[in-house]
């Protein structure tokens, strides 16, 4: 069977070990294609045969620590003209009746919004990015890890969604060793690519590792060409793991130097925040006069731009909960109580 059906793209997933995901992912996608092929890659928990339950077509392909490699066999075997890719642990999130008119109308990527679950601040929060998941006849995937299309094709926003919950605690620690151990492979042939030096960061900061997070996405961005979508995430992690790592003033420098560029950027204010609040517990001297009120300005700017799912790398609350909950803290300790009764109750609301 190869083709693709009244222009619905074919779903290609590639899967090992997904028994817990892969129904639901596949019985998402219904309403959108005709077609779905599963390329399993060693499984032993009955992935392989829960997808064929689903009406799913199975191939098997032998793991060679390249997820290239593997997506590309996959599309292979596809053979359509259009390709929907997802992962297991993804769903499709979208309207009852979506026409795919436009996004057929010409040879381009389609962009589809993903949105991750993150733990690591104790909540269930959702950060959004925008990755190109809509493949036309005869794009392939590079990269052993963090694969990307190798295409100058142009790129367009199709209003679908995707949810990930992969980055949630469990899952992460089942993958944080193999993506590691992928990662580091790949930047011994090219030890300057900022994109595996930011994934690599990801990996260290998922430990807990500020440090090494840090080290790493300073040089990501010592090596960042300008403009490249995830720049936005990789500048709030450096902050963020500056400051946990006691590089404060490196981080200054830092909010200094990306401020014009950033200032609408509910998450670059809320980290900006954060180091400002650093400081002045680094330097209580200059605290009341100087750090606190630039911390408070910061979490107001938030409040004032709002959340920005549509801005690649954008946590949910940073732009209202979330800093509305650290200036009723702040204004609390200062003893200004209607001030953090605001707060307060602004940070109750979470959207």
């Amino acid at each position: 069977m190869s083709g693709t059906t009244g222009q619905r793209p074919t779903l290609v997933v590639i899967a090992k070990d997904e028994s817990r995901c892969i129904a639901r992912c596949l019985e998402s996608v219904r309403a959108v294609t005709d077609r779905m092929l599963v390329l399993d890659t060693g499984s032993s928990d009955g992935t392989p045969d829960i997808a064929r339950a689903c009406g799913a077509e199975v191939h098997s392909f032998e793991w060679i620590d390249d997820f290239s490699a593997a997506r590309n066999r996959a599309l292979e075997l596809a053979d359509a003209d259009w390709n929907l890719i997802l992962d297991a642990d993804e769903w499709l999130e979208t309207a009852g009746q979506f026409s795919w008119g436009s996004v057929f109308d010409t040879a381009r990527l389609g962009l589809l919004r993903v949105v991750s679950i993150d733990q690591s601040s104790g909540q269930n929060l959702e950060v959004t990015s925008w990755q190109p998941r809509l493949l036309p006849r005869g794009v392939r995937y590079q990269g052993r890890i963090h694969e990307q299309p190798n295409t100058h094709l142009p790129r367009l926003k199709t209003g679908l969604s995707i949810f990930h919950d992969g980055y949630m605690k469990e899952q992460m620690q089942r993958k944080r060793g193999r993506n590691r151990a992928l990662i580091e492979q790949a930047l011994a042939q090219d030890p300057q690519d900022p994109y595996l030096l930011y994934q690599l960061g990801t990996e260290h900061e998922g430990g807990k590792a500020f440090a090494e997070a840090a080290h790493c996405y300073r040089l990501a961005l010592e090596h960042l060409p300008r403009g490249v979508a995830y720049e936005h995430p990789l500048l709030v992690r450096t902050l963020h793991c500056l400051c946990r790592s006691g590089a404060v003033d490196e981080a200054l420098s830092l909010i200094e130097r990306y401020a014009s560029r950033y200032d609408h950027s509910p998450d670059f204010h809320f980290v900006a925040g954060n180091a400002y609040l650093d400081q002045a517990l680094r330097a209580p001297d200059q605290a009341a006069q100087r750090w606190l009120p630039q911390a408070v300005l910061a979490w107001q700017r938030c409040l004032a731009i709002g959340d920005q799912p549509e801005l690649e790398g954008s946590m949910q609350g940073r732009g209202s909960f979330l800093a509305a909950f650290n200036l009723h803290v702040v204004f609390e300790q200062l003893g200004e109580p209607s001030q953090a009764a605001h707060y307060e109750g602004l940070a109750a609301i979470r959207s």
